[in-house]
């Protein structure tokens, strides 16, 4: 989806077993003042794609070319969950063209050994099964159920299982071996919208204002320009649940 004037372009990256329409609220609004770009990545949404296709690594390069065919000035990258890695891959393959970064209650699910993480990814998906598993991951997402967080988990249970399964464990290797050298060559200024905080088992609660977490620490030590906001009260979509608080952020950002 492409719409609106204006620079710095905005391009919006969903996150894990998502889609484009994560972002109406923010291109509904920011389409006003600036150019609005948001994709569906491969196996997500619209775009089809194979589960050997699906990775950071090839997502990372999907944005870039996204950027490079619609012949865009340098953007502003907001990525999601999952699209934090996406962007931030992207920058890493081309810096050039990214203006700033928007991170979007981002976490960090590998560390340490990339074989390792990869293995502890696969093993939390092969142990209760893929729907079981892909239902409990999205259900803690939220700490209200309501219609619209019953749909995102409906939603996530029907994408394709073998896509979900390969993808996940691929994003804790890319955790493990990249995101540190990625954040690192970040150079451009970043945003941190922060909603939520996981343990080490991946369960996840609501972030205080003020509270430490590891995903926060980790942003400071390793990119250089990075103004973090935290949302208290808010799940893990805080783009669909505090829209207007999302968009003035990221307004304010861009000015």
């Amino acid at each position: 989806m492409r719409q609106g004037r204006g620079a710095p372009p905005l391009v919006f990256v969903h996150g894990f077993l998502c889609s484009h329409t994560d972002w109406r609220f923010q291109l509904e609004e920011l389409k006003s003042s600036h150019e609005v770009v948001a994709c569906d990545l491969r196996g997500h949404g619209e775009t089809p794609g194979r589960a050997q296709e699906c990775s950071i690594e090839h997502y990372g390069g999907d944005v870039v070319a996204l950027v490079n065919n619609l012949e865009l000035p340098p953007v502003i990258l907001v990525g999601h969950s999952m699209g934090c890695r996406v962007v931030l891959e992207a920058n890493r393959l081309a810096p050039e063209r990214v203006a700033g970064i928007v991170l979007v209650d981002g976490s960090r699910s590998g560390a340490g050994d990339p074989d390792a993480a990869e293995a502890a990814a696969r093993a939390q998906i092969e142990q209760p099964g893929y729907v079981a598993w892909a239902e409990s991951l999205f259900r803690q997402m939220f700490f209200e159920s309501t219609p619209a967080s019953e749909r995102l988990v409906a939603r996530a249970v029907r994408q394709s299982a073998e896509i979900g399964a390969a993808l996940w464990p691929r994003m804790a290797r890319w955790d493990a071996a990249t995101l540190e050298p990625a954040l690192a060559a970040v150079r451009a200024p970043v945003l941190v919208i922060q909603t939520t905080v996981r343990n080490a088992q991946g369960q996840r609660a609501p972030l205080q204002a003020g509270e430490p977490s590891p995903w926060l620490e980790l942003l400071k030590e390793k990119a250089s320009r990075v103004k973090i906001e935290v949302l208290p009260g808010l799940g893990h979509f805080p783009q669909l649940e505090a829209p207007e608080r999302v968009n003035r952020l990221i307004a304010e950002f861009c000015r």
